[in-house]
């Protein structure tokens, strides 16, 4: 569970008007947000289902950096121009995709600390301490490298998130591994989340809400924001609808396959027996077995039932228990060491 090399993608919404902007195109409040600090943040469709997931980092009063899926850079760019052009125009902003300009590395694991303290300008201070969880920083790494520092985590362990001028990302990558930074690919990114039940496009897949999602609690009571009217229809408040639950096969040295269906015990494998489907699977050499996130009708009140992880495509059967769907450190306490 260590160190990585992992580019993002990014957009600066920048203006007097900026936090207002913010707070209007994701589901939480993000105006609050002090300078210097990050917080993870949702944003909704106008038709309530979630659109994308990411981060803000406050940089200034008025300057405000975004992270978005990769998958989803290029949908959120358009968007954020149409709110602000024709939803928001009144508003004083400037946005701007800083994706190109910037060369990003997360660097994870228990030796992250000590690997950028190779790096950093004597007397950087980046212990706990004087750079908690969820904040940012600028410093100066090899020297002469000016870099963004955001104390943020996808792995749920220890890690920092690096950001250089795009011209220096080749420096930095080979300066990480002279100081003991490992790559690793996504085979290993995608097992890191899955063991801290975060989700992906997998998840986030145009038919899933907030609370399907286990998010419910981010949607702000007190502030207007897309999405937020239609959000609230009957049929996506409805306590049957799919929701994310973690997955874990009864016999430990069995498989789980992502798409297969989740069928109660003792029925016939019918789509009238359906009752969700495996969105994510891998094996955690952590816990020693196969995990899965899932998609399961009115699943966070089935937590210990018994299903059918069916696979008619080849054929196989597996029994799985619904358990939570944080399988590694649920009290995350390895992002503050």
């Amino acid at each position: 569970r260590e160190r990585a090399a992992l580019e993002l993608n990014v957009d600066a919404v920048q203006g007097p008007d900026a936090a207002t902007f913010i707070d209007f195109i994701y589901v939480n409040t993000i105006s609050t947000l002090a300078l210097g600090r990050v917080r993870y943040a949702l944003m909704l469709r106008e038709d309530g289902f979630v659109f994308d997931d990411g981060t803000v980092a406050r940089l200034a009063e008025h300057h405000f950096l975004l992270t978005t899926t990769t998958a989803n850079a290029s949908r959120v760019v358009r968007h954020l121009d149409f709110c602000h052009r024709i939803l928001r125009p009144e508003l004083d902003i400037c946005i701007e995709p800083v994706t190109d300009q910037w060369a990003q590395f997360a660097v994870a694991g228990p030796d992250t600390r000590a690997v950028l303290a190779k790096l950093a300008s004597p007397g950087k201070e980046i212990g706990n301490e004087s750079f908690p969880f969820m904040a940012t920083i600028e410093a100066t790494l090899c020297d002469t490298i000016p870099a963004r520092l955001f104390r943020i985590s996808f792995s749920g362990e220890l890690a920092y998130e690096i950001a250089v001028p795009a011209s220096q990302g080749a420096t930095l990558a080979t300066a990480l591994q002279q100081a003991g930074a490992i790559p690793y690919g996504l085979e290993a990114v995608n097992v890191l989340r899955l063991e801290k039940g975060h989700p992906v496009g997998s998840e986030l897949n145009g038919q899933t809400t907030a609370a399907d999602l286990g998010l419910g609690a981010m949607l702000a009571k007190k502030k207007d924001f897309i999405g937020r009217a239609l959000s609230q229809r009957p049929a996506l408040l409805e306590p049957h609808r799919e929701t994310l639950v973690g997955l874990r096969p009864r016999s430990p040295g069995a498989t789980l396959q992502a798409g297969a269906h989740l069928i109660p015990a003792g029925v016939p494998a019918t789509a009238a027996n359906d009752r969700g489907h495996i969105t994510s699977a891998a094996y955690s050499a952590t816990l020693g077995h196969w995990i899965a996130l899932a998609l399961l009708s009115g699943g966070t009140a089935r937590t210990g039932e018994i299903f059918r992880a069916v696979n008619p495509l080849q054929n196989t059967e597996t029994e799985v228990e619904v358990v939570p769907r944080i399988f590694h450190d649920p009290e995350g306490s390895g992002l503050h060491v």
